[in-house]
């Protein structure tokens, strides 16, 4: 048989060294869509090391959302950007253990659930302090933790109407109309990545972890 047939090993690609005033810095993403991962990518744009953590078989709800190129989602492949993925189901005990195992070692976890999602999965705040003492939570919701609109799900073009921003947009005499751009959910990504280095700020100072909670209708 010619060696041209033969079977070749798999070379996984090298990852190039991170670089950046966050190296050293962990962070655990097991956030959905766009506003808390994109506080992630911020993150890990300046050297953070972030696992991003998906549900078994469909991934990220992200991953189906276009426009695509070659099949992929090209708003993934920008808000995954400088991750790496695992797949846990935050559903069972057995993947609860897991993210309380990657706790131990990691200082940021990022999600974006509807308040007390995360608590029926025992990864509430205080489960996840009783792991690891100084982790910092961003916890980044519609509405925010507490109030009457806590239990609503909510995405930024939501808000965009709540809040009153379409009102300035399309044509004189017509209809509101949705920004062109999703430009909430980002702004509330940055805004998410600004409280964590304040918390982490602070942490270096007093050693305690903290819970923020960010609601993307501030």
């Amino acid at each position: 048989m010619s060696d041209k047939f033969q079977p070749q090993p798999v070379v996984e690609p090298r990852r190039p060294a991170p670089k950046g005033p966050l190296v050293g810095l962990k962070v655990l993403d097991i956030a959905t869509m766009i506003a808390a991962p994109t506080a992630a990518t911020f993150l890990a744009d300046f050297g953070a090391d972030v696992i991003k953590a998906e549900l078994p078989g469909t991934g990220d709800s992200l991953r189906q959302l276009g426009p695509f190129y070659e099949g992929k989602s090209l708003r993934w492949s920008v808000n995954a950007r400088n991750k790496r993925s695992i797949t846990v189901d935050f559903h069972k005990p057995e993947g609860q253990a897991i993210i309380k195992d990657l706790v131990r070692e990691y200082d940021i976890v990022t999600e974006n659930f509807r308040p007390g999602v995360i608590d029926r999965w025992n990864l509430s705040y205080e489960h996840l302090k009783a792991t690891n003492p100084r982790v910092i939570l961003l916890s980044i919701s519609a509405y925010g933790q507490t109030g009457p609109y806590k239990g609503k799900a909510g995405f930024g073009r939501i808000i965009e109407a709540i809040s009153g921003v379409m009102a300035l947009t399309g044509f004189p005499g017509g209809p509101p109309v949705m920004s062109g751009f999703l430009f909430v959910d980002r702004l509330i990504g940055v805004m998410g990545a600004l409280s964590v280095m304040m918390a982490e700020h602070e942490r270096q100072r007093s050693g305690e972890g903290q819970w923020i909670d960010q609601s993307v209708n501030e």
